[in-house]
């Protein structure tokens, strides 16, 4: 099938991008203290060079004590940090690029496997872990409107550094994930409650908050999962009215992006329906969608995060859905992670070169 169709241009506010692909935020952890070096910026160079259209890096926390679990995660505030990141946006721009960072706070999660702690307790919206045990602190009233701040701080900072938009990470079991869940929050203020919709609040307030910060132009994505870690067949939204509870009150806060976290982008969100994930989100609040989970590639990410190695597989199915107008990005990831030039060979019909993705890929990421 034609791939003209995905190297179109795409534009939105400010937002400019050669083609409609998005490498997929994937944490790297090679980052100490926090501060990404020459060699990240290298690396997201990379992928520029490969033609990807949009690269959205992988997480990256804002300024709270707990936000992440991992020393070698990279930082979103802190001025050795940012000019860190300020490497990053001039190398991917001098490659005629384009990025977003993804800011993150993990909310209540396990310690990271080095042992190393961060200086306060985990904190999420009950303080309770994903499977509902109390391994944190509750985020008191105070708390929450600090963490808001933190967001809101950091995507003005994106924007001075001069990246092209920004992503909110909103999936996955972690912070703003934890406010959706009943398990993770049981709040009796107005950032809890009965109904989906009641848990978005919290979401909303960032998304307010970093829309006041950066301005009308500046595209927001918001990246969502139905499930989290340990519950992959769950969903949040069990019909489309939930789906549009959910997410419509975010798109009225400002989201101008939904980016629709999936393990295998081809199956169907909902009974009775062909639409994805991505394509409900489109459908039900008229804005642009990512779709993303194992393109290109076979296997699921989840098992190939567990040692699973893929075979790159055509995207043929991928276009048709693309074509319908189901969505309106890709977001590549494993296949980025082995092959910085994976999309530029898709171009050229260079197959052959194309790379699986094999775990030890993780131990060098180049």
């Amino acid at each position: 099938m034609s791939l003209d169709s995905l190297f179109k241009p795409f534009q939105l506010k400010s937002l400019h991008l050669a083609n409609r692909f998005v490498m997929a935020p994937m944490t790297r952890s090679q980052s100490p203290d926090g501060v990404p070096s020459a060699a990240v910026a290298a690396y997201y160079r990379r992928r520029a060079e490969g033609r990807t259209g949009l690269i959205i890096t992988e997480g990256t926390v804002v300024d709270r004590p707990s936000s992440a679990n991992d020393a070698r995660v990279p930082h979103f505030y802190g001025t050795a940090a940012l000019n860190g990141w300020k490497q990053v946006v001039d190398q991917v721009h001098e490659a005629h690029g384009a990025i977003a960072p993804q800011l993150w706070h993990m909310g209540v999660v396990a310690p990271h496997k080095s042992g190393w702690l961060p200086p306060a307790t985990f904190e999420g919206p009950s303080g309770l872990n994903k499977d509902g045990e109390l391994t944190g602190k509750a985020l008191t009233t105070k708390d929450v409107e600090d963490v808001v701040a933190a967001f809101a701080e950091a995507a003005a900072q994106a924007k001075k550094l001069g990246f092209d938009c920004l992503e909110l990470h909103g999936a996955h079991g972690y912070l703003i994930d934890q406010f959706f869940w009943s398990l993770t929050n049981r709040r009796s203020d107005r950032f809890g409650g009965a109904t989906l919709a009641e848990r978005t609040r919290f979401a909303a307030e960032i998304v307010r908050a970093v829309r006041l910060a950066v301005g009308e132009d500046f595209v927001i994505i918001l990246r969502l999962s139905q499930w989290k870690q340990g519950a992959y067949d769950f969903k949040l939204a069990a019909s489309p009215t939930e789906m549009a509870a959910w997410l419509q009150p975010l798109a009225d806060a400002g989201v101008d992006i939904f980016h629709c976290s999936q393990r295998r982008f081809w199956e169907p969100e909902f009974a009775n329906s062909e639409l994805n994930f991505a394509g409900w989100a489109k459908k039900l609040t008229g804005k642009a969608t990512i779709t993303v989970g194992s393109v290109g590639l076979s296997g699921d990410f989840i098992r190939g995060f567990q040692g699973e190695s893929s075979t790159p597989q055509s995207i043929d199915s991928l276009i048709e859905r693309f074509d319908r107008g189901e969505f309106d990005l890709v977001a590549i990831g494993r296949a980025l992670l082995s092959d910085a030039g994976w999309i530029s060979k898709l171009k050229s019909g260079d197959h052959k070169a194309m790379r699986g993705f094999k775990p030890e890929d993780l131990a060098t990421l180049s």
